[in-house]
Formats: C-alpha cells, structure tokens, sequence
C-alpha cells in the first residue's frame, strides 16, 4: 500500500470520529471526536483483536494504569477492528474503565499507518499492528511506540508523559 501515512512525532495527530463504548466525559452519543479532547492529553493505542490474549494483557495493563493516568488528566483510547458490541463484551469481561473505539473498516488504523500486511501460519492478511500514539494536549504526537510489547506497554507510557511533562 503506497497510500499509508507516516505519522511522525511532532507532528499534529489525524483527526478523527469513531464509534464507541465507554466513559460519557469522553464518549458523546456514541462516538468519540478526538478533536473534542483538545486541551487533553490523550493515549491513542492500537490493538488487533478484543478478548486474545496479547490484547487483553495489554487492555488489563491500561485499566491498571488509568487511575494513575487519570489523576494526570490523561484519556485513554483503545481503537480495534472489532465492532461496538464486541468492545461492550471485552470491556465488561475486563472492567476496562477506558473507551474502546470501533475502528470497523480500518480507516483510522489507515490514517495512522497501522494497517499492515501481516502472516500468520504462512498465511498473508491485512490487520491492525500493536502501536501507541502519545497525543499533547494541543492535538501534536509527542510520542510513538511502533511495536508494543503488552505486559510494561501502559508503565511506559506512564513514565514517558511523567517525563514529558504532560
């Protein structure tokens, strides 16, 4: 795909509207309009699949951390693939206490350059790949974690706004 956006870090964050379950501080009817949260700082993470393992380990870890987060005034978005219903499932299951964004026909994850071919079992695909995007509050990416390793994934990102000030 020749069309994939770069994002790089320093750079204003693509805006965006997506269907959504979650806090109504951060979810209006339904959705979430990542302009809105303007003056907010905002994690922005990108996960393949609700409910498989990697991705419930990394969900458990930013429910863990959002409390933290959310004394620092950051907001929390999980943007999968996987329709409301299915979040409104993995959310209750987890007690995640964040929105989850139904990104369905993989615009957003487009937009950000996480649509990739991907392989499993030899087998080629497109899907969503494992990245985080650190928002400031005046809408630039100050941060950008590539590849993700679940289980540290949300303490790293804690001690990266804590060291940037946010």
């Amino acid at each position: 795909m020749s069309d994939v956006i770069e994002i790089q870090e320093q750079q204003p964050a693509p805006d965006f509207t997506l269907s959504a379950i979650g806090d109504d501080g951060v979810v209006k009817d339904g959705q979430v309009h990542l302009a809105d949260l303007h003056g907010r700082v905002v994690v922005l993470y990108f996960y393949p699949k609700d409910d498989t393992p990697g991705c419930t380990v990394e969900a458990c870890s930013f429910r863990d951390a959002n409390h933290v987060m959310q004394r620092h005034g950051v907001v929390v978005l999980g943007v999968s693939k996987d329709n409301v219903a299915s979040h409104k499932k993995f959310a209750d299951k987890f007690s995640l206490s964040f929105p989850l964004l139904a990104d369905t026909e993989a615009a957003v994850a487009q937009q950000y350059g996480v649509y990739k071919e991907k392989s499993m079992f030899g087998k080629k695909y497109m899907g969503v790949d494992r990245a985080t995007f650190l928002i400031d509050k005046e809408g630039i990416v100050r941060k950008i974690w590539p590849k993700v390793k679940p289980e540290e994934h949300a303490n790293e990102v804690l001690k990266t706004i804590e060291a940037l000030h946010l």
